[in-house]
C-alpha cells in the first residue's frame, strides 16, 4: 500500500508539473504564437467590422432621393392632422428646433443673435412665421428638415420620416396660431361661450 501511495504521489507530481510553465525559463517555445497571444481589436478599428454589401440600407430606413426644393413641392404629408400627431410634433420641435427657431418659430431661440450681443455665435435663423415659409408646400419644409439649408444641418439621422412630417404639421399649427383666420376666431369665441 505504501508503494502504491508513493507511485500515486509521483504520478500526481508529474501531471501537475506539466500544467504550467515558468515564464522566465529559457528556452520557451510557443507553438502558433498568434493563437496564444491573439491581438485585440477595438469595435470601430479598421478591420474589426465587415463592410456592408454595396447597396445595403439599415432596417427601417427609407432613403430620401429628392435633391432640390422644386422636386420637394410635390411631396405630400402622409400623416393626417390629429391631436396625437401635433403633440408628437410639438415634443420633437421642443427638442430639436426650439434652440434656434424659438418657442413660437420667430427665429429667437437661445443661440440666435440678440441685438445687444457684441459678437453673436450664430446669425438669426429665418422666422417660421414669415410669409415665405408659409408659402412653402409641406414637402418643401420636410425637405429642409431632411437635407438642411444654409447653416441648418440635416436632421435625417436624428428624425425618421414620420417624425419629420409631424414637425411639419406642428410648424403649420404655430403659424395658424399666430395668424388665425376669421373661422378660427369664431370657433374660439364659441368655445369660450360654451365653457
Amino acid at each position: 500500500m505504501k508503494a502504491f501511495s508513493v507511485a500515486m504521489l509521483a504520478v500526481a507530481t508529474f501531471v501537475v508539473s506539466g500544467c504550467g510553465y515558468l515564464k522566465h525559463a529559457e528556452p520557451y517555445y510557443s507553438y502558433a504564437p498568434d493563437m496564444h497571444y491573439s491581438p485585440g481589436l477595438k469595435a470601430q478599428e479598421v478591420g474589426a467590422m465587415r463592410p456592408p454589401p454595396a447597396g445595403a440600407i439599415p432596417r427601417g430606413f427609407r432613403p430620401y432621393s429628392l435633391t432640390s426644393m422644386d422636386q420637394a413641392k410635390g411631396n405630400v404629408n402622409p400623416l393626417s392632422r390629429s391631436h396625437s400627431v401635433l403633440q408628437k410634433g410639438r415634443q420633437l420641435y421642443d427638442v430639436y428646433c426650439i434652440v434656434c427657431h424659438g418657442k413660437y418659430g420667430e427665429g429667437d431661440g437661445l443661440v440666435a443673435a440678440k441685438p445687444d450681443w457684441p459678437r453673436p455665435l450664430f446669425p438669426r435663423p429665418p422666422s417660421l412665421q414669415s410669409d415665405k415659409i408659409n408659402e412653402y408646400k409641406d414637402g418643401q419644409i420636410y425637405h429642409v428638415i431632411a437635407m438642411g439649408q444654409n447653416l441648418m444641418p440635416s436632421y435625417a439621422e436624428k428624425l425618421n420620416e414620420e417624425e419629420r412630417w409631424s414637425i411639419v404639421h406642428y410648424i403649420r399649427a404655430l403659424h395658424r396660431a399666430k395668424h388665425p383666420t376669421a373661422e378660427d376666431l369664431k370657433k374660439a369665441e364659441d368655445y369660450v361661450e360654451e365653457n
